[in-house]
């Protein structure tokens, strides 16, 4: 299992901050192109994609994953540096170390073990990459979906190594995300002086009783899959900095977190009829990072469950909390995608981290459900 630690280390010195891949892709390359896979580089503007297959036939399983990792922060909080690999007290420091890098290097080794053991297993096997995936992830995988869909290139089985595990691996299997809509609404006034309020229109003060609203809007109540829509401010912008003048416009940006008891349209609508009812002179644009999703059931969340058992002895949480992921561009083309990688505790953080027996742990299972999928079943 060494090879799969080394081959981790290698990933994280690339400091590939998103949308840079720094290299990454190149080292997949030369450890998959020797058990047969195929290349084909995908990229569009300053994102670089690969997809890597290995045989035609059906069904195909696909590990998706991202090379890219958000920016380290402040270097002097951490205790080593972020882009040096650093082993300490069981556990290997470094940025990128949990997401994802630990689960490209887990499934990396997973498949070169279930190749030598089974050369001529069924379907076929791919490694999809995108280095924007923690960026606005306009011309990463929604992107190389778009080329398989024109060829007709189907994805059966998909499963992407984000760290979704709790407080053990393999604990949680996420099987669906919320969706997720953003909006940037600008709320016009009339700037003056704080001095003559009857002479300016404070943009602040008209649009807080619809922020009120906004905030305490019951959209819905969850479902058995997914918990209730939750609506959060990320940041209210407005002024000069100046004390006594009264702003000539407030900047809101706020995000929806929705499930399938919702769509885009309905949020939409919604949330205009609440700032109309308050006769606001606004402006308010949309961007939809992505749609719920959710495998109910199927051969992908058996065969996992079934590896986690194996390798682990307990049994996994299906789960669909958690942010966004590049599952949400997969799962609309028909194909069960599952999310299972490292520990999530040190996500985006100073100091993220992996476990050394964790990443062992998990290259066994993702070797596990190959077995499961192109041998056993």
């Amino acid at each position: 299992m060494s090879n799969t630690l080394e081959l981790l280390k290698d990933l994280i010195r690339r400091p590939s901050v998103t949308p840079h891949d720094e290299g990454c892709q190149d080292v997949l390359v030369e450890r998959l192109l020797p058990l047969g896979f195929t290349e084909e580089r995908l990229n569009f503007a300053d994102t670089q994609n690969i997809w890597l297959r290995r045989g035609a036939a059906s069904p195909l399983f696909v590990f998706l994953g991202h090379t890219d990792v958000v920016p380290p922060g402040p270097l002097d909080a951490w205790q080593s540096p972020p882009f040096e690999p650093t082993l300490k007290d069981g556990k290997l420091y470094g940025r990128g170390t949990a997401d994802m890098k630990g689960g490209i290097a887990a499934f990396v080794t997973a498949v070169e073990r279930f190749i030598v053991d089974h050369p001529d297993h069924k379907g076929s096997i791919a490694v999809m990459m995108t280095s924007d995936e923690e960026g606005i992830a306009t011309n990463g995988v929604v992107k190389v979906v778009e080329v398989l869909e024109k060829r007709q290139e189907k994805i059966d089985w998909c499963l992407v190594g984000e760290p979704s595990s709790d407080k053990k691996i393999g604990d949680v299997i996420r099987v669906g995300r919320r969706g997720s809509l953003n909006a940037k609404l600008t709320v016009k006034g009339i700037q003056g002086h704080v001095a003559y309020p009857e002479l300016a229109d404070n943009p602040i003060h008209t649009f807080a009783p619809a922020l009120k609203e906004l905030t305490e809007e019951i959209w819905d109540r969850g479902n058995q899959n997914f918990p209730p829509t939750s609506l959060q401010v990320s940041n209210i912008q407005s002024g000069t900095g100046a004390e006594n003048i009264i702003p000539g416009h407030v900047d809101v940006q706020f995000n929806l977190r929705f499930c399938t008891e919702l769509d885009e349209q309905t949020i939409k609508r919604r949330t205009l009829a609440i700032l109309d009812r308050h006769g606001l002179n606004y402006d308010l644009q949309w961007r939809l990072s992505g749609n719920p999703f959710l495998t109910r059931s199927g051969e992908l969340i058996e065969a996992a469950h079934a590896a986690i058992k194996a390798v682990t002895g307990y049994e996994p949480k299906d789960d669909t909390g958690g942010g966004t992921s590049d599952g949400r561009f997969i799962a609309p083309t028909g194909a069960q995608v599952i999310e299972l990688g490292a520990l999530n505790e040190s996500i985006h953080k100073v100091n993220e981290n992996i476990g050394i027996g964790d990443l062992e742990v998990l290259s066994s299972i993702y070797e596990q459900i190959l077995l499961n999928l192109l041998v056993n079943l």
